[in-house]
């Protein structure tokens, strides 16, 4: 029995919308319970660091624990940021009533925003090959923004980064280099 292209179409974009509904469904529980741990976890820090006082090697561990945590909550809230703008694109590149012209430059923009995110891995992956312990790169237009997790703060090293991140994404970005303590 052969089905009409009308049929399966629908039948396609139906299981289609079913599976994105169960997806959406559990998606916002787990995000809850995850912002439970995470919130259990830094009460838990809190009440470490009051008796941090007393012991001096605890609280280098915990200093280390809220560098690492700001890292990858910078890192979580980039790829938000990015999320919606790529949403907010994709549903342009979507419609049927935007015109080509708007639709060809949104397109455009989701193509730069993921050749942007591509170079900010690689240039954290480099830097962190240079024996830092973390790297978080931020592109944005004109402007990059290196956070790096060291030891030492030292020009060479500074001037190390600006020529690398130069050399991946280009000449005309404004670099910062910041360094964050790594103790």
């Amino acid at each position: 029995m052969l089905l009409k292209k009308q049929t399966v179409w629908l039948l396609t974009m139906l299981s289609l919308v079913v599976v994105l509904s169960v997806y959406y469904i559990t998606s916002p529980e787990q995000k809850g319970q995850d912002l439970a741990a995470v919130e259990e976890k830094a009460e838990k820090a809190v009440q470490k660091e009051g008796a941090a006082a007393e012991n001096p090697e605890d609280a280098a561990i915990i200093t280390n624990a809220s560098g690492d945590e700001m890292f990858e909550a910078l890192r979580i809230q980039l790829n938000e940021e990015r999320s919606k703008i790529k949403e907010e694109l994709t549903a342009v590149v979507g419609a049927a009533d935007v015109p080509a012209e708007e639709r060809s430059a949104a397109k455009d923009q989701l193509d730069e925003l993921d050749e942007l995110a591509q170079k900010e891995q690689m240039l954290e992956t480099l830097i962190r090959a240079m024996n830092y312990e973390d790297v978080l790169v931020r592109a944005d237009g004109k402007n990059v923004l290196v956070t790096v997790k060291a030891d030492e703060l030292d020009r060479s090293s500074a001037n190390d980064i600006i020529r690398e991140v130069r050399n991946e994404i280009g000449s005309t970005q404004l670099v910062t280099v910041e360094f964050q303590p790594a103790k």
